[in-house]
């Protein structure tokens, strides 16, 4: 499905956060991204939505160059890729089911938009979305009412309304309590399994990547060191991952 050939990742600022990756990704996978900080894992993962545009080599999905997409193509191929984000990005002053149907304003006109003109279909699927991650009862309370788990379970079924067929989670637990994280990575392993959506995610703690992913990216100074099966893990490849290196912002 997604398939890096020699990329490179150069930032203004002369940081190499990307050397020479060169990885694939099958559609269904549960990949884990792991590293100390500054290793690159964030750089990599937002290369594949074109948040950061790579510096030299291809990312291809379904054997296309995405570097090729622009305008309406572009906004096309990102609504395909779902994002989940540590801040949960929701509006905080609007409701629950409001902030759902938000993934649906990329083909809204601005009139559209603004006043909130969605259709019977999409508040049907936005409410099925809230279903899928048990919070479904939340849909005409605030976002800002909401504790820290259930506004990322708002955040990932916005990502499911859009009917993606990646979903790319971007440290989604690290601000959340043990028990609120739990059931977030539940949620994302259920997606995974029942929906068969590819899911990346970027994850702080390696037991919780280790318990919930199918593969494992080690990432360290930009480049990747560990390509392997969960099954596969071993402790020596463990401290390849974390062995100290001079720490680079992503």
């Amino acid at each position: 499905m997604i398939k890096f050939e020699h990329v490179e990742k150069i930032y203004p600022n002369g940081v190499h956060a990307l050397k020479d990756i060169n990885l694939e990704i099958n559609s269904g996978e549960f990949i884990s991204i792991i590293g100390l900080s500054g290793s690159g894992k964030s750089t990599l993962l937002r290369t594949i939505n074109r948040m950061h545009e790579v510096s030299d080599g291809k990312i291809l999905i379904k054997g296309e160059d995405i570097s090729k997409y622009k305008g309406k193509d572009l906004r096309n191929f990102r609504h395909k890729i779902g994002m989940v984000f540590q801040s949960f990005n929701l509006i905080d002053r609007d409701n629950v089911l409001n902030n759902v149907l938000v993934s649906k304003g990329n083909r809204l006109n601005l009139l559209q938009t603004l006043f909130k003109f969605y259709s019977k279909e999409d508040k049907i699927a936005a409410l099925n979305s809230l279903d899928k991650v048990g919070i479904v009862d939340k849909a005409y309370i605030r976002a800002d009412q909401l504790s820290g788990g259930q506004r990322q379970r708002v955040a990932l079924a916005r990502t499911l309304t859009q009917n993606p067929e990646l979903i790319l989670a971007d440290e989604p637990i690290a601000s959340l309590d043990p028990k609120s994280a739990k059931i977030i990575m539940e949620d994302f392993k259920r997606i995974n399994d029942e929906m068969g959506i590819t899911i990346i995610a970027n994850m702080h703690h390696v037991d919780t990547a280790l318990k919930y992913s199918d593969r494992i990216i080690g990432m360290n100074n930009g480049r990747l060191v560990c390509n392997c099966k969960v099954k596969d893990m071993t402790e020596d490849m463990l401290e390849k991952i974390y062995e100290g290196h001079e720490k680079e912002d992503e």
